[in-house]
């Protein structure tokens, strides 16, 4: 078992002085978010995983989960871990209080998922799925269906699931088949096939909770004939309760290279009269719906980047303080620790670097999410909303690639005991894996940023945040020790411009060039918030380094870190804008005899 402490103090310094938590407590709604609550709730969260999470993650990776007839037996341990989590309140943190939940800021619940994420990834997946459902029904769904479904839903008594795939369909939403016949009481009975549904059969609840893409009779083809219901796993009696089974079954589960103790399973519905399940919303608009859970997964998906990341980071650097082994090149003694390697100094500070950049990219975007929602003032609240649509792609795509290769890095920080089960980073690895692949792979990411986000409104609110990267450039002008860093940020910003500029210039006859730089554009943009977060942090460091009570060294180190990713990962904007002019252009006419 590899041990974890919540890293309290980075997460307080981001919500404090990057993400604005004291501006966001006095917005409607989020009075509640008190700094003493705040800083309560992250020790108690911290607790908590360190002490039922993680020490059962282990043994979720090695039992995995396992299918009887049609029943998912889950790993020892984990029944009791999520009674106390659903006991605890946890997953209605930040949902509506009218429904049980404790309604606090999405700002505040981030962190906290990223301690579930972090020390047990394939275990939190579940209440997560909860949030995301709370969220699409508050919107979409009845007075009636809210009344009936949320209060349990909000509290964990009952699980939720989404199913979007099928089979033939992959990411190809429009290739949909389940079909939806209306029945004459109003209800619906579905037929077909979902795949790679998260949590899809357990006995952890006595109710599951399925949302279900499928196609009305009189359905047009492809996403615009999509339809959106709520198919529950026992149907209810007149009580509200849980009653006689539903048409649903779990033909199989997929045995899969990480996130063991989560069952991933194919659901089969209608093998008999049809499963019974209820519209949510309008007909043909049920992946507009959808997406709000799906938008929901991916943010979270990114705070798996920055959770298996923390994880991973705090194994290797546990490893090198105390793994002796070699010279020192510096001064020739041996026994020393091999943090003392400048190599192995160099991966756990590269580490180190970039989990903090994609946490004040996550946890900032967390609090535009809480100013679009409840800003009094609706231009304020839009402008907030579209930095979350614009940045969405990058939060899931590039943090979770990033996490990736922090996973990675710390297998060989840890050198050939890494390659070796019994350490656990292997298993971060293998967990951390899938982060890149669900809610969307990279690709369709970088597809989204290009086509919804960028072109769609011709560059108009990348044009907004780009106008905020130069003004914390500026700030940095005003600072004579950080200067280096306002002339660094600038050459990001610039790279990120120019290359906004050339994509917005072309015409459709070069649409597949751009969409062969789709990739490099969206780790483009990562590289630049990356560095946009840490020059904020380097900022607000310096400001606070005569403060009393604050750690001078502390405060430093975070200067060090901008400046480090500065030299070690900025650079990389210039190959990656490189990358979108004329990768895309090169693969367009690439032969098919070259492969």
């Amino acid at each position: 078992m590899i041990d974890y402490q919540a890293p309290l103090r980075d997460m307080q310094f981001i919500l404090d002085e990057l993400a604005g938590l004291g501006q966001i407590t006095d917005l409607p709604g989020c009075e509640d978010a008190s700094p003493d609550l705040v800083a309560a709730v992250l020790e108690e969260a911290g607790k908590f995983a360190s002490g039922v999470l993680a020490p059962i993650n282990r043994q979720g990776d090695l039992q995995g989960c396992r299918l009887e007839g049609e029943r998912v037996i889950t790993p020892d341990g984990w029944q009791e871990a999520y009674d106390q989590f659903r006991e605890a309140g946890w997953i209605g943190l930040s949902l509506p209080q009218e429904f049980g939940g404790q309604g606090l800021p999405k700002l505040v619940s981030t962190p906290v998922w990223e301690m579930w994420f972090s020390t047990n990834m394939a275990f939190a997946m579940l209440p997560q799925l909860n949030v995301g459902q709370t969220e699409a029904l508050m919107i979409a769904a009845t007075d009636e269906q809210r009344s009936t479904w949320l209060h349990k839903v909000v509290s964990g008594e009952w699980a939720s699931t989404m199913n979007l795939t099928e089979p033939q369909a992959g990411s190809d939403l429009g290739a949909t088949r389940m079909r939806a016949e209306p029945s004459e009481d109003g209800s619906y009975c579905l037929f077909g096939q979902k795949i790679y549904i998260s949590y899809g059969e357990h006995e952890l609840t006595p109710n599951i909770v399925h949302l279900v893409l499928a196609r009305l009779p009189d359905a047009p083809e492809g996403v615009k004939g999509l339809s959106l219901f709520l198919v529950p796993k026992f149907l209810l009696d007149d009580d509200g309760q849980p009653a006689a089974k539903n048409d649903i079954r779990c033909i199989s589960i997929e045995h899969k290279m990480g996130i063991n103790g989560s069952p991933t399973c194919t659901l089969s519905y209608g093998d008999e009269e049809g499963a019974i399940g209820y519209l949510v919303g309008e007909p043909h608009q049920g992946l507009k719906t959808m997406f709000i859970m799906m938008n929901d997964a991916r943010f979270n998906v990114g705070v798996q980047g920055v959770a298996m990341g923390e994880r991973a980071y705090q194994a290797a650097l546990d490893y090198a303080q105390e793994r002796v082994q070699g010279r020192n090149i510096v001064n020739g003694a041996r026994g020393q620790p091999i943090i003392s390697h400048p190599d192995v100094k160099r991966m756990l500070v590269s580490m180190r670097a970039r989990l903090m950049a994609m946490r004040g990219l996550l946890y900032t975007a967390a609090s535009w999410f809480d100013i679009a929602n409840h800003h009094a003032d609706a231009q304020i609240a839009e402008k907030h909303r579209r930095y979350v649509d614009l940045l969405m792609p990058v939060a899931k795509g590039w943090c979770t690639e990033v996490g990736n290769d922090i996973c990675d890095e710390a297998i060989q920080v840890f050198g050939g005991m890494g390659f070796v089960e019994e350490t656990g980073v292997a298993q971060l690895f293998r967990d951390a894996r899938i982060m890149t692949i669900y809610e969307g792979t990279t690709g369709i990411q970088a597809n989204d940023l290009l086509g919804r986000k960028i072109l769609r409104e011709n560059g108009a609110t990348l044009r907004e945040l780009l106008l905020d990267i130069r003004t914390t450039g500026k700030a940095l002008e005003q600072v004579a020790e950080l200067q280096d860093l306002a002339t660094d940020l600038d050459e990001l910003a610039t790279q990120l411009d120019v290359t906004a500029d050339w994509v917005l210039a072309q015409d459709q006859a070069r649409i597949a060039d751009l969409y062969g730089g789709a990739t490099p554009l969206l780790h483009l943009m990562g590289t630049v918030c990356g560095g946009w977060q840490l020059t904020r942090m380097a900022l607000a460091a310096h400001a606070m380094q005569n403060t009393a009570g604050e750690d001078p060294d502390y405060l430093a180190g975070l200067i060090s870190l901008a400046r480090f990713y500065m030299a070690t990962f900025a650079p990389q904007a210039h190959s990656q804008a490189r990358a979108v002019r004329h990768g895309g252009r090169v693969l367009t006419h690439f032969p098919e005899a070259g492969f």
